[in-house]
């Protein structure tokens, strides 16, 4: 299904009970809604649940760079309003939670509760080029270039072994997302900082990580954690990047566990 909202045609699903509370989710970098598609499976019959691809991706509109956090935020919300969705819980993945973290800052009336995954609230310094690196390959080279080394980012050596069906469909995914707003959201990250303003957010928040993720690492979860009060934090054993699909048991209970204990928030 899509729908115009905040100035592009947005791609979405929303699936389950009318009258459930709304769970959205909100996927990573060069992916897509078939991110959550286990967890759309597993909360359904319980939740409405709510997934859409960022501007760029899927089948959302391309929109002309540049691109911020702040206007990812603005589409989710303005998805949500169009929707009628006055509250949601939130969950993001990488660039999803990031999205997520900016939401609750601008728009706390419209959040639930919060569960960042494998997400980062301030890129550190050293991974500021490699960003600018990626970007420039994207627009000289195409994804094709990009897509080896996400795929070992984003899968644990054991997944990729054990699923090479997912791994290749999710490799599809990347080699399939537009250049321009591959490299614009790169840009974007480059431009995060939101650490310092954390303390602001007051919905229940849950940060899930899997171990051997390289790209946004467990510590990066810990600065995010020390910082948004009573927030939980669970770290998922051998779990990559992608830590929904690496280690699907471990984060459909944690998941599950939180929304069910926070499902009228």
């Amino acid at each position: 299904m899509r729908l115009r909202a905040n100035g592009i045609d947005i791609e979405y699903l929303l699936e389950g009970p009318e009258d459930a509370p709304v769970v959205t989710f909100s996927h990573s970098l060069a992916s897509s809604l078939a991110l959550w598609d286990a967890q759309a499976d597993l909360l359904g019959d319980r939740f409405r649940v709510l997934r859409y691809d960022h501007r760029g991706h899927g089948g959302t509109d391309v929109a002309p760079p540049p691109y911020s956090f702040g206007q990812f935020a603005e589409d989710a919300f303005a998805l949500l309003r169009t929707l009628e969705i006055e509250r949601t819980h939130f969950v993001g993945l990488s660039n999803g939670g990031i999205v997520g973290q900016t939401l609750a800052l601008a728009h706390p009336e419209a959040v639930r509760t919060l569960v960042l995954c494998d997400t980062t609230s301030r890129p550190p310094a050293p991974t500021l080029p490699v960003w600018e690196e990626r970007a420039v390959t994207a627009l000289s080279e195409g994804m094709e270039p990009l897509a080896p080394a996400t795929i070992e980012r984003w899968f644990d050596a054991d997944t990729r072994e054990r699923n090479p069906g997912l791994v290749a469909k999710f490799a599809g995914l990347v080699r399939s997302t537009a250049p321009e707003a591959y490299a614009a959201c790169c840009r974007a990250i480059q431009e995060v900082d939101l650490t310092d303003r954390l303390r602001a957010i007051e919905a229940p928040t849950l940060l899930l990580v899997g171990s051997e993720d390289t790209g946004t690492t467990p510590e990066e979860h810990a600065i995010v954690h020390d910082r948004i009060p009573g927030a939980e934090l669970v770290v998922l054993e051998g779990a990559a990047h992608l830590s929904n699909l690496c280690a699907p048991e471990a984060f459909n209970a944690a998941l599950s566990s939180f929304l069910e204990r926070h499902a009228d928030a």
